[in-house]
């Protein structure tokens, strides 16, 4: 049986950010996930760059990778989660996750990258405390 899916309804009900951006990097899809994330709505995200949630010092190795997806048609990345900083709208740092998928034209051309982002900040925090905590430990023995 074939049912026929609400794609908007879909990626607005999602837990998960889902960010598209064009062949420029500028945000043509920022759903209600990806408001709650990074404190930015919908109207403020959509045609702005991704410089909105990418940490100033690691934006000339964001947009040198990305360039360089757009003019060859492919990603290193395939399916790897990928775990990187990000920034909030009120300035502090976040820990995200996320995949990205390649979106092409009928004639093959890569028109834009959709990234599904989840929010890691707490679990890399616990991490970091179980790290400190092991070398410490370390360190009496």
């Amino acid at each position: 049986m074939q049912t026929a899916i609400d794609h908007e309804q879909l990626v607005n009900a999602i837990g998960d950010a889902i960010v598209i951006s064009d062949a420029t990097g500028h945000i043509t899809l920022w759903n209600p996930a990806a408001e709650r994330m990074f404190g930015f709505t919908r109207d403020e995200a959509l045609g702005d760059t991704l410089d909105l949630i990418i940490p100033e010092r690691l934006r000339g190795r964001h947009w040198d990778g990305y360039h360089k997806t757009m003019d060859t048609g492919q990603t290193r990345y395939g399916n790897d989660v990928l775990r990187v900083p990000a920034v909030h709208k009120d300035g502090r740092s976040l820990s995200i996750a996320f995949t990205v998928a390649l979106l092409t034209a009928p004639d093959g051309r890569v028109t834009g990258i959709v990234a599904v982002i989840r929010d890691e900040t707490a679990r890399f925090q616990e991490e970091r405390a179980l790290r400190k905590r092991v070398a410490e430990l370390e360190a009496q023995s």
